[in-house]
């Protein structure tokens, strides 16, 4: 497990473009965090540290985003699970995990019957974030304030943690 303190929002780029670098085709990471929390801005930095072709974006209407590599290794594909009640959705997507990398936002609980190996991400927002996110999720559209609130540059606590064999030697190992 590794935990560490993501100042701002470069610090979470900078850490996923470092991910992005270990991570290879088969891998699944699942990122876990509330509204604003820098989910996508992680996803941004492990798609720079993968080499693909952007902009990485929310894929909170599509539900999946697939960006092909410029480098000749996996695809990046990015999935919003918010709105998916069950791992069979998840499946139903029909996602290549076997040979891309596949980023799945809100995906605690989901990915665990598609994959024995994953690499969980939980990003904390302690500062503010809890009064930002009620009221993002109860808003009818997100507006400039909001918007300006939710992206606000303070610190992040990470915490990374592996399951299954693909992680069980490395830094990210989850522990007992």
């Amino acid at each position: 497990m590794m935990r560490f303190e993501a100042p701002d929002t470069e610090a979470m780029e900078v850490f996923g473009r470092e991910l992005g670098a270990v991570l290879r085709a088969g891998d699944v990471v699942v990122l876990t965090g509330p509204l604003g929390a820098g989910k996508t801005t992680l996803t941004r930095g492990i798609g720079a540290g993968l080499g693909i072709r952007g902009p990485v974006q929310s894929p909170t209407f599509v539900l999946a985003r697939t960006h092909p590599s410029l480098v000749g290794g996996a695809p990046l594909v990015h999935v919003d699970a918010y709105r998916l009640g069950s791992a069979a959705l998840l499946e139903d997507l029909d996602l290549d995990f076997d040979r891309s990398v596949v980023v799945v936002e809100w995906g605690a609980g989901l990915v665990e019957d598609v994959t024995d190996s994953w690499l969980e991400i939980v990003i904390e927002r302690p500062t503010g974030a809890s009064a930002v996110a009620a009221r993002a999720a109860h808003a009818e559209s997100i507006d400039a304030d909001l918007d300006a609130a939710l992206d606000a540059d303070e610190p992040r606590v990470v915490t990374a943690m592996g399951y299954g064999p693909r992680w069980a030697t490395t830094p990210y190992a989850a522990r007992a």
